[in-house]
């Protein structure tokens, strides 16, 4: 039988914190200042040079779109974006509400290598159907 790696998911709930905090920290700053984020970042180097899609572009559009409640929208930018979303929210608040109750209420999502394996796929399908669409009929999906 599996053990579960209580460390790992403690750190893994340490780092969701700190994710929080720092996309926190960028929309106040983008607030504040004005600036939007793909500005700071710029262009996608890859992107620029190949003029193919590398495994990330559309993340930015799909957080944009996300935090404007644009679900679907942020689907096709990225799908990664709203898988993360889902599955990060949910472990953060199960895992809050198991740690707050001190395992009164065990709810708390765990941590499955599955859940990497989905998001890689999700990775490398956008990734390849961005690419396919672009190179055989022309058609930039980002461009929505």
């Amino acid at each position: 039988m599996l053990k579960r790696d209580e460390t790992s998911e403690t750190g893994l709930y340490i780092v969701g914190w700190c994710i929080l905090a720092a996309l926190l920290a960028l929309g106040i700053f983008v607030r504040v200042t004005g600036i939007g984020i793909s500005r700071i970042l710029g262009g996608c180097a890859f992107h620029e040079l190949t003029g193919l899609y590398c495994p990330g572009c559309g993340g930015t559009r799909a957080m944009r779109a996300l935090f404007a409640g644009d679900i679907i929208r942020s689907f096709c930018y990225h799908p990664f974006v709203p898988f993360i979303a889902v599955t990060g929210t949910w472990f953060m608040v199960s895992q809050t509400v198991q740690r707050i109750s001190r395992g009164k209420i065990p709810i708390g999502m765990h941590f499955r290598t599955v859940y990497l394996w989905i998001a890689l796929w999700i990775i490398v399908l956008n990734v390849l159907v961005k690419n396919l669409a672009l190179i055989f009929w022309h058609v930039d999906l980002l461009a929505i």
